[in-house]
Protein backbone atom coordinates (compact mmCIF):
# COMPACT_ATOMS: atom_id res chain seq x y z
CA UNK A 1 0.00 0.00 0.00
CA UNK A 2 1.24 3.31 -1.15
CA UNK A 3 1.43 6.44 0.96
CA UNK A 4 0.65 9.99 -0.20
CA UNK A 5 1.49 13.29 1.24
CA UNK A 6 0.17 16.22 0.31
CA UNK A 7 2.18 19.22 1.52
CA UNK A 8 0.43 22.70 2.02
CA UNK A 9 1.13 26.02 0.47
CA UNK A 10 1.22 28.57 2.13
CA UNK A 11 -0.51 31.78 0.84
CA UNK A 12 0.49 35.78 1.67
CA UNK A 13 -2.19 37.46 1.96
CA UNK A 14 -1.87 41.39 1.41
CA UNK A 15 -4.09 43.65 4.25
CA UNK A 16 -4.21 47.38 3.55
CA UNK A 17 -2.45 49.74 5.66
CA UNK A 18 -4.62 51.60 8.03
CA UNK A 19 -4.20 55.07 5.65
CA UNK A 20 -5.20 53.05 3.11
CA UNK A 21 -8.48 52.29 4.85
CA UNK A 22 -9.03 55.22 6.19
CA UNK A 23 -8.69 57.00 2.69
CA UNK A 24 -11.31 54.77 0.86
CA UNK A 25 -13.26 55.51 4.28
CA UNK A 26 -13.25 59.25 3.39
CA UNK A 27 -14.41 58.74 0.04
CA UNK A 28 -17.85 56.51 0.89
CA UNK A 29 -18.31 59.33 3.62
CA UNK A 30 -17.87 62.17 0.84
CA UNK A 31 -20.86 60.25 -1.34
CA UNK A 32 -23.13 62.69 -0.44
CA UNK A 33 -21.64 65.25 -1.92
CA UNK A 34 -21.37 63.42 -5.47
CA UNK A 35 -25.64 62.74 -4.54
CA UNK A 36 -26.12 65.91 -4.31
CA UNK A 37 -23.44 66.96 -8.04
CA UNK A 38 -25.17 64.21 -9.74
CA UNK A 39 -28.65 64.94 -8.96
CA UNK A 40 -28.81 68.25 -10.24
CA UNK A 41 -26.83 67.69 -13.16
CA UNK A 42 -29.02 65.04 -14.18
CA UNK A 43 -31.95 67.18 -13.34
CA UNK A 44 -30.87 69.98 -15.74
CA UNK A 45 -29.58 67.46 -18.41
CA UNK A 46 -33.03 65.75 -18.25
CA UNK A 47 -35.35 69.27 -18.83
CA UNK A 48 -38.62 69.97 -17.99
CA UNK A 49 -41.07 66.77 -17.88
CA UNK A 50 -44.48 67.54 -19.28
CA UNK A 51 -47.11 68.01 -16.97
CA UNK A 52 -49.65 65.78 -15.94
CA UNK A 53 -52.26 65.86 -18.74
CA UNK A 54 -49.94 66.90 -21.13
CA UNK A 55 -51.40 67.40 -24.72
CA UNK A 56 -49.91 65.27 -27.07
CA UNK A 57 -48.13 67.40 -28.67
CA UNK A 58 -46.19 68.12 -25.84
CA UNK A 59 -45.39 64.19 -25.42
CA UNK A 60 -44.32 63.77 -28.34
CA UNK A 61 -41.97 67.15 -28.70
CA UNK A 62 -40.05 65.90 -25.36
CA UNK A 63 -39.89 62.59 -25.41
CA UNK A 64 -38.67 62.63 -29.28
CA UNK A 65 -37.39 66.10 -29.72
CA UNK A 66 -35.45 65.81 -26.55
CA UNK A 67 -34.63 61.95 -26.33
CA UNK A 68 -30.92 62.18 -26.41
CA UNK A 69 -30.66 64.64 -23.49
CA UNK A 70 -33.29 62.11 -21.84
CA UNK A 71 -31.08 59.48 -22.32
CA UNK A 72 -28.05 60.80 -21.00
CA UNK A 73 -29.87 62.11 -17.71
CA UNK A 74 -30.85 57.87 -17.60
CA UNK A 75 -27.17 57.26 -17.20
CA UNK A 76 -26.44 60.43 -14.82
CA UNK A 77 -29.57 59.61 -12.86
CA UNK A 78 -28.17 56.09 -12.57
CA UNK A 79 -24.75 57.08 -11.07
CA UNK A 80 -26.99 59.51 -8.48
CA UNK A 81 -28.38 56.44 -7.32
CA UNK A 82 -25.22 54.47 -7.34
CA UNK A 83 -24.15 57.08 -5.17
CA UNK A 84 -26.61 57.62 -2.54
CA UNK A 85 -26.65 54.19 -1.88
CA UNK A 86 -22.98 54.48 -1.17
CA UNK A 87 -23.93 57.57 1.22
CA UNK A 88 -26.32 54.97 2.96
CA UNK A 89 -23.77 52.80 3.47
CA UNK A 90 -21.48 55.43 5.09
CA UNK A 91 -24.64 55.89 7.66
CA UNK A 92 -24.78 52.74 8.03
CA UNK A 93 -21.36 51.71 8.97
CA UNK A 94 -21.17 54.91 11.37
CA UNK A 95 -24.53 54.22 13.42
CA UNK A 96 -23.16 50.77 13.39
CA UNK A 97 -19.57 52.03 14.75
CA UNK A 98 -22.41 53.79 17.35
CA UNK A 99 -24.14 50.69 18.45
CA UNK A 100 -27.30 51.89 16.32
CA UNK A 101 -27.17 49.51 14.10
CA UNK A 102 -30.50 49.65 13.67
CA UNK A 103 -31.20 52.58 12.30
CA UNK A 104 -28.08 52.05 10.02
CA UNK A 105 -30.07 48.73 8.46
CA UNK A 106 -33.02 51.72 8.14
CA UNK A 107 -31.04 53.73 6.49
CA UNK A 108 -29.83 50.76 3.85
CA UNK A 109 -33.21 49.94 3.18
CA UNK A 110 -35.08 53.33 2.34
CA UNK A 111 -31.82 54.24 0.01
CA UNK A 112 -32.84 50.99 -1.91
CA UNK A 113 -36.32 51.75 -2.20
CA UNK A 114 -35.37 55.47 -3.48
CA UNK A 115 -33.09 54.02 -5.97
CA UNK A 116 -35.59 51.64 -6.89
CA UNK A 117 -38.70 54.07 -7.76
CA UNK A 118 -35.86 56.60 -9.25
CA UNK A 119 -35.45 54.27 -11.60
CA UNK A 120 -38.49 52.76 -12.77
CA UNK A 121 -39.28 56.43 -13.20
CA UNK A 122 -36.19 56.80 -15.76
CA UNK A 123 -36.93 53.74 -17.32
CA UNK A 124 -40.61 54.77 -18.37
CA UNK A 125 -38.87 57.95 -19.69
CA UNK A 126 -36.18 55.83 -21.63
CA UNK A 127 -38.48 53.32 -22.51
CA UNK A 128 -40.83 56.23 -23.99
CA UNK A 129 -38.42 57.84 -25.90
CA UNK A 130 -38.04 54.56 -28.08
CA UNK A 131 -41.82 54.07 -28.42
CA UNK A 132 -43.36 57.42 -28.91
CA UNK A 133 -42.92 57.68 -32.20
CA UNK A 134 -45.17 54.56 -32.55
CA UNK A 135 -47.35 55.50 -30.30
CA UNK A 136 -47.21 58.89 -30.41
CA UNK A 137 -49.23 60.82 -27.89
CA UNK A 138 -52.16 58.35 -27.61
CA UNK A 139 -53.80 58.00 -23.58
CA UNK A 140 -51.38 55.22 -23.20
CA UNK A 141 -48.39 58.31 -23.24
CA UNK A 142 -50.16 60.37 -21.63
CA UNK A 143 -50.28 57.32 -18.48
CA UNK A 144 -46.94 56.69 -18.25
CA UNK A 145 -45.87 60.53 -17.92
CA UNK A 146 -48.46 60.53 -15.34
CA UNK A 147 -47.17 57.62 -13.58
CA UNK A 148 -43.82 59.34 -13.43
CA UNK A 149 -44.94 61.94 -11.49
CA UNK A 150 -47.16 60.11 -9.26
CA UNK A 151 -43.62 57.67 -8.67
CA UNK A 152 -41.90 60.46 -8.08
CA UNK A 153 -44.67 61.92 -5.54
CA UNK A 154 -45.00 58.35 -3.62
CA UNK A 155 -40.67 58.44 -3.24
CA UNK A 156 -41.58 60.79 -1.11
CA UNK A 157 -41.73 58.42 1.57
CA UNK A 158 -38.50 56.56 1.24
CA UNK A 159 -36.74 59.81 0.87
CA UNK A 160 -38.50 60.43 4.48
CA UNK A 161 -37.38 57.42 6.33
CA UNK A 162 -33.84 58.13 4.84
CA UNK A 163 -33.98 61.44 6.61
CA UNK A 164 -35.27 60.18 9.46
CA UNK A 165 -33.24 57.17 9.83
CA UNK A 166 -30.28 59.20 9.60
CA UNK A 167 -31.13 61.82 11.72
CA UNK A 168 -32.57 59.69 14.63
CA UNK A 169 -29.29 57.52 14.40
CA UNK A 170 -26.83 59.86 14.61
CA UNK A 171 -28.34 61.26 17.53
CA UNK A 172 -29.15 58.04 19.55
CA UNK A 173 -25.75 57.61 18.88
CA UNK A 174 -24.77 61.25 20.21
CA UNK A 175 -23.04 62.28 17.09
CA UNK A 176 -25.55 65.33 16.71
CA UNK A 177 -26.89 68.03 19.07
CA UNK A 178 -30.57 68.03 19.98
CA UNK A 179 -31.10 71.36 17.67
CA UNK A 180 -29.62 69.41 14.47
CA UNK A 181 -31.94 66.84 15.74
CA UNK A 182 -34.93 69.07 15.79
CA UNK A 183 -34.20 70.11 12.13
CA UNK A 184 -34.15 66.96 10.77
CA UNK A 185 -37.19 65.95 12.18
CA UNK A 186 -38.54 69.09 10.46
CA UNK A 187 -37.04 67.53 7.30
CA UNK A 188 -39.21 64.69 8.27
CA UNK A 189 -42.06 66.08 8.13
CA UNK A 190 -41.86 68.14 5.44
CA UNK A 191 -40.92 65.08 3.48
CA UNK A 192 -43.66 63.34 4.22
CA UNK A 193 -46.01 66.20 2.93
CA UNK A 194 -44.38 65.42 0.23
CA UNK A 195 -46.37 61.96 -0.45
CA UNK A 196 -49.58 63.91 0.36
CA UNK A 197 -48.76 66.11 -2.95
CA UNK A 198 -52.49 65.41 -4.96
CA UNK A 199 -54.25 68.26 -6.01
CA UNK A 200 -55.02 68.49 -9.32
CA UNK A 201 -52.89 71.66 -10.17
CA UNK A 202 -51.25 73.79 -8.25
CA UNK A 203 -48.96 74.29 -5.58
CA UNK A 204 -49.88 71.26 -3.92
CA UNK A 205 -49.73 69.14 -7.27
CA UNK A 206 -47.20 66.37 -8.08
CA UNK A 207 -45.78 68.56 -10.53
CA UNK A 208 -46.70 71.48 -8.70
CA UNK A 209 -43.75 73.92 -6.56
CA UNK A 210 -43.14 72.13 -3.54
CA UNK A 211 -42.83 68.52 -5.11
CA UNK A 212 -40.90 69.66 -7.51
CA UNK A 213 -38.77 72.37 -5.83
CA UNK A 214 -39.13 72.94 -2.09
CA UNK A 215 -39.04 69.03 -0.59
CA UNK A 216 -36.43 68.38 -3.40
CA UNK A 217 -34.20 71.07 -2.08
CA UNK A 218 -34.30 70.30 1.76
CA UNK A 219 -33.59 67.14 0.94
CA UNK A 220 -30.41 67.30 -1.05
CA UNK A 221 -29.56 70.11 1.68
CA UNK A 222 -30.05 67.30 4.82
CA UNK A 223 -27.97 64.43 2.58
CA UNK A 224 -24.81 67.52 2.31
CA UNK A 225 -25.16 68.44 6.29
CA UNK A 226 -25.19 64.59 6.95
CA UNK A 227 -22.22 64.40 4.43
CA UNK A 228 -20.23 67.00 6.77
CA UNK A 229 -20.79 65.34 9.62
CA UNK A 230 -20.07 61.93 8.52
CA UNK A 231 -16.58 63.83 7.70
CA UNK A 232 -15.92 64.77 11.33
CA UNK A 233 -15.75 61.40 12.60
CA UNK A 234 -12.96 59.12 13.35
CA UNK A 235 -12.12 56.53 11.23
CA UNK A 236 -13.73 53.04 12.17
CA UNK A 237 -12.00 50.95 14.16
CA UNK A 238 -13.64 47.70 12.60
CA UNK A 239 -13.20 46.13 9.26
CA UNK A 240 -16.50 47.80 7.90
CA UNK A 241 -14.79 48.83 4.58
Amino acid sequence: MSMQSSTSTDQTITVPDASTVNTWERLWRMNGVSVVLFFVVAWLVYGSQPKLAASADELVAFYDGDSTRILIAAVIFGLAVLNLMWFAAAIRTTLTEGGRGGWGAAATASSAAIGGVFLLMMAISAGLTFSISAIGGTPLAAGLNDLVWTCFVLSSFPRAMLVMSGSFGLWRAGIISNSLFAAGVACVILGVLGGTTWASTGFWAPDGVYSLYIWPIVGLAWVLVVTAILLRQRPSVREGW
